[in-house]
This record gives C-alpha cells, sequence and structure tokens, in this order.
C-alpha cells in the first residue's frame, strides 16, 4: 500500500511530537483518502486528522473558532493548517463528506497500541466492557437525528475498555435509537459487557451465551425469577441473594431459555439485582463488576467537558461520526501521553500543559531558528 507523506512539524523540544508518536506508527498504512476528480485535495486527510485533533487539544468550541485560529495563531497556521490555508466552506465539505475510513482504521490500531502500552486494571475479573449510550445536542437542520417534536438529538453507542480505561467501540445513531442491538456488535467472545437496566432483554441475554460473549447487567427488582438452584450467601456481606433462575415468565413468551445468575445486593440503601453468566466469580466480585460500569460515565463526563466533543463542527450524520472519531483518537494519544511521559492517567492539568508547552516550543524555536529556518525543522518531523 502506498504510504502518506508526513510534512507536519517537529521542533527542538518534542512535546507535540511525542503527543503524535503512536499515530505516526499508525497512519502510513491507513487507506489513502484520493481525490473524486481531478482537482487535488485542498485539506488531505493527514490535514483533516491533525485540524481534528487542534479542535479537541485547543478545546475550540465551533469550526469559526477553529478556522479562525488556523489563520491567525503562530502554530496553527505554519503546522496545522493546509498549506495555502482552508476556507470554512472547504473545511466544512471535508469533514461531512470524507475521511470517514481512514479515521476508523486509525481508532481501531490504536486502540490496539493504546492497550499495549497502558496498564491493565481488575485482569482477575476478565476483559470488562462497559456499554452505555450517550445523547448528543443536534441542531433542528440535522432532519436525520430524530428524538422528539422541537427537538434533535443524536446518540452515540459506545464501549469502554475498563481495563485499560480507554473507549474501543463506537456507533451512531438517532436519538430514538434502541441501545440494545448494539451490545453484540460492541462485545467479542470472551468480553464481558457491563450494563445498566435499559440493556435487560431476555432474548438478548440467550443470544450472548450462544455466541460466548458475556454479560453483568441489572435488572428490574421486579423481574420474575423462576430458581433453578440457589447459591450460599456470604455472612456479613452487602449480598442477600444468588440463585441460578429463569428470567421472565413462560406465558408472556419471555422467559430465558438458559439459565441465568442473579445476585442481589445492598449498597447506601439502595438494592441491586444484577444478572449474568459469570458462574466463575464471587457474588461480591460480581457487585464489584457491575460497580465499575461507573468508569464510563467519567470517562463520557471528562471527554465532554475538556475534549468539547460535542460541540457541532459537522451537520450530516457522516460528519457527525468524523468528528466523534476525531475526538475518541485524540483521547488515546493523550492516554498514551500521559502514561508514557508521567506514568499518570488521562488529566486535564496535563491537557494544559502540551498547550502551553506547544505554544512555548515555537516561541523558543522562532529565537533560535528565525522566522525563516523554522521552516526547515518541518522536514525532520517525517523523520521522528
Amino acid at each position: 500500500m502506498r504510504l502518506l507523506k508526513t510534512k507536519k512539524v517537529h521542533f527542538d523540544s518534542h512535546s507535540y511530537g511525542n503527543y503524535l508518536t503512536p499515530l505516526h506508527a499508525v497512519l502510513p498504512n491507513a487507506p489513502i483518502l484520493e481525490s473524486r476528480g481531478n482537482r487535488p485535495l485542498k485539506m488531505t486527510f493527514e490535514d483533516q486528522l491533525h485540524a481534528l485533533l487542534f479542535f479537541h487539544l485547543q478545546e475550540h468550541e465551533s469550526a469559526r473558532d477553529l478556522i479562525q485560529h488556523l489563520k491567525e495563531d503562530t502554530f496553527a497556521k505554519e503546522f496545522i493548517a493546509p498549506d495555502g490555508g482552508i476556507s470554512r466552506s472547504s473545511f466544512s465539505e471535508a469533514i461531512n463528506h470524507r475521511g470517514l475510513e481512514q479515521l476508523q482504521y486509525i481508532f481501531e490500531e490504536l486502540c490496539k497500541k493504546a492497550k499495549k502500552a497502558l496498564p491493565a486494571k481488575y485482569t482477575d475479573l476478565g476483559d470488562l466492557v462497559s456499554i452505555d449510550g450517550s445523547l448528543i445536542d443536534a441542531v433542528l437542520s440535522m432532519y436525520w437525528a430524530d428524538y422528539r417534536k422541537g427537538a434533535k438529538k443524536a446518540k452515540g453507542h459506545f464501549g469502554f475498555d475498563i481495563n485499560h480505561q480507554i473507549p474501543m467501540k463506537i456507533d451512531l445513531t438517532d436519538g430514538n435509537g434502541a441501545e440494545r442491538p448494539f451490545v453484540r456488535s460492541i462485545l467479542s467472545e470472551g468480553q464481558t459487557g457491563i450494563m445498566d437496566r435499559g440493556y435487560q432483554s431476555h432474548k438478548y441475554f440467550d443470544l450472548l451465551q450462544e455466541e460466548k460473549k458475556h454479560f453483568v447487567c441489572r435488572i428490574k427488582a421486579r423481574t420474575t425469577r423462576s430458581v433453578i438452584s440457589p447459591n450460599t450467601v456470604p455472612e456479613n456481606s452487602h449480598v442477600f441473594y444468588d440463585s441460578v433462575v429463569l428470567l421472565g415468565t413462560p406465558q408472556n413468551h419471555n422467559q430465558t431459555k438458559t439459565p441465568i445468575r442473579v445476585v442481589g445486593y445492598t449498597i447506601a440503601g439502595v438494592d441491586y439485582y444484577v444478572a449474568t453468566d459469570r458462574h466463575d466469580l464471587s457474588a461480591e466480585q460480581v457487585a464489584k463488576v457491575y460497580k465499575l460500569r461507573w468508569d464510563i460515565e467519567t470517562f463520557f463526563k471528562w471527554w465532554k467537558r475538556h475534549l468539547k466533543v460535542y460541540h457541532l463542527i459537522a451537520r450530516s450524520k457522516y460528519g457527525l461520526m468524523v468528528q466523534i472519531l476525531g475526538g475518541l483518537i485524540s483521547y488515546l494519544l493523550m492516554a498514551i501521553y500521559c502514561h508514557e511521559q508521567f506514568g499518570e492517567a488521562v488529566s486535564i492539568r496535563r491537557v494544559r500543559q502540551l498547550r502551553n508547552n506547544i505554544q512555548n516550543e515555537i516561541r523558543d524555536s522562532r529565537a533560535t531558528y528565525g522566522d525563516k529556518n523554522i521552516k526547515e525543522q518541518k522536514k525532520l518531523y517525517a523523520k521522528t
């Protein structure tokens, strides 16, 4: 496969170069984005990718804000913007119609790299994936994003790798999109999906077991349980129930065909009932696994707040997926960067530090090399 050429900056201090190092390892093998006509692309895929990364790194809140930055900010103008600059209309055309295949490839490859680079937690509990949906406010012109009269929303369906604390799967629907069907596509054989009550489905519990995909899912307390065999409940424990059951009733044709384990426990005065096919775990471990579901909520909160991923710069479903993948790639790069440079998890402190270092380093490079010679530093970047 023909390699993508890299033209971006690398200068004396390597903050931005270190941040992008994992990207350079996967970028050359990404599918090639070619012009649909005879004219060359005003914005190559590499330009598009770097603009998306810069958008999230700098916490921009609109496409207009980003384009202005690409025109006026010294670093962005020389090292992020396409040669000759980019207009807002050309940027919009690129985001809404190009680059999805390439971004999907890079996201998947960076997930693999992040899994190797980041330490794994909870290995005694298995390969854990928290699954949840997140609503994205849309504008009325986004006709495809049905939600309710007078309101438009899209919904992202995410799989979050609990062991490595990184996003690993994404799909997109309108705001009314059903969440349960995505569980099977998010999970791989042997993985355990952790889900809230909205994912309770006796049909899907059976299908997941047939596919050798595991689950820990909170269920409604009133769900009918036909006990097959009770398990011993430990003394002096927050666990009060542990049995192998069939969920649902045959009269309503919603009873599970395959037996399921249900664990009941109390936390802060609230009773939880959790269905699972994990018979290898203790009841306390099942409760712990479900508690880890909240890690995806922590990710959503941080990701949306500090990388501005839901400030729309696209209106089409295609473009929104491009934007979200750009945000996920930004997070993966930051997760690897924080671990390898500081031995830490992702934090807004390190994001801000990276921004400041970039600005300081470009000023230092100008002072050292001057305006003319600094342009020669761009050529070094492809060699790092």
